[in-house]
């Protein structure tokens, strides 16, 4: 880790040193990622617990997947689900995930390839390591974030955007002290490949020990850091942050994020990943896998699911794909 870089960060596109009287964005919170497991039992981190969701306005959900070193037949992924009314965009940084939808969607992520899937009206779904991976076991790690749609783009066709991790934009902070892979929307001239319904930014930076990275934010989207592995700070009042927190930020025109001069053997550097968005500002109800305006809506897609309207499994029985799910959960 990490999968995608370049052999040398001097020759990368350089984002601008801040203005003097340009305006920071300061801290609002920081919160720790509680850990649990998710699908057949992998490990994560849910990296938007206890935060106001207003605050997170695109964003409804992220987790961090891993980072955990499988011994032989234990790498684990997910059941058949489903999905309605919004995005999901699956990062892989180690390790291999195959996808499969019940529209014959579906592909192999790996070392810094992103899965951009438009759930939109609904579908089946399946994310799991290859026979190959669970027969040997291995290094894996990535993150899952659930992109809210608009009421007007909840009924879209299912739609996949398939982002190999060399096709990211690639660039360097002002002094080339931080990589930063831009895989949605632009920082600074720098874009990325990923097509959004709701205009946002993703970005996966690594900083220098030492090296602080500062980067133009437009001051519509909001702003979201999240420490993968690492030390440092955010802000220019440095307040300090680590593995699995996350820090959201108030208005401003810029992001300083900054890694410690020590860090931890294991991970030599400070991985954040940076989102931002512009908030949608519509009602949300929101239940399991399904995200919709209303609860009418919600109960209506627990009610399509339960007969089949989502889409059937051919070589699986429809009473056994996982979730017979609850709509009061």
């Amino acid at each position: 880790m990490p999968a995608v870089t370049a052999p040398d960060w001097t020759v990368l596109p350089r984002t601008v040193a801040a203005r003097p009287d340009a305006e920071d964005r300061q801290v609002v919170s920081v919160t720790t990622a509680p850990q649990g497991y998710e699908g057949e039992g992998f490990p994560v981190r849910r990296a938007f617990a206890g935060v106001d969701p207003s605050l997170l306005d695109p964003f409804i959900h992220m987790d961090q997947m891993g980072e955990v070193d499988y011994a032989p037949g234990e790498p684990k992924g997910t059941p058949w689900h489903p999905h309605r009314g919004f995005e999901t965009v699956t990062y892989i940084i180690d390790g291999v995930f195959d996808h499969q939808d019940s529209h014959g969607g579906g592909g192999t992520i790996t070392d810094g390839d992103t899965q951009w899937m438009t759930a939109g009206s609904g579908l089946l779904h399946i994310e799991a390591p290859p026979e190959w991976l669970v027969v040997r076991g291995g290094l894996f790690h990535g993150f899952q974030l659930w992109v809210n749609l608009p009421k007007a783009d909840k009924w879209l066709p299912p739609h996949y955007q398939d982002i190999r991790g060399g096709d990211v934009g690639l660039g360097a902070s002002h002094d080339a002290g931080a990589l930063i892979r831009v895989i949605a929307g632009e920082v600074d001239g720098i874009k990325g490949p990923g097509s959004t319904h709701t205009p946002m930014a993703m970005v996966h930076a690594t900083v220098s020990p030492g090296a602080e990275m500062t980067l133009p934010w437009r001051t519509d989207f909001n702003a979201l850091v999240y420490v993968m592995n690492g030390d440092g700070y955010v802000g220019k009042e440095r307040r300090p942050i680590r593995t699995g927190q996350l820090a959201v930020l108030g208005h401003g025109e810029t992001i300083t994020v900054g890694a410690d001069s020590t860090q931890e053997g294991r991970h030599p550097t400070l991985d954040v990943i940076v989102l931002g968005g512009l908030p949608i500002r519509e009602p949300i109800a929101w239940a399991g896998p399904f995200v919709m305006n209303t609860k009418a809506e919600v109960l209506q897609a627990f009610e399509d699911f339960q007969k089949g309207k989502l889409g059937t499994i051919p070589s699986v029985p429809h009473a056994e794909v996982h979730g017979e799910f609850n709509p009061d959960d």
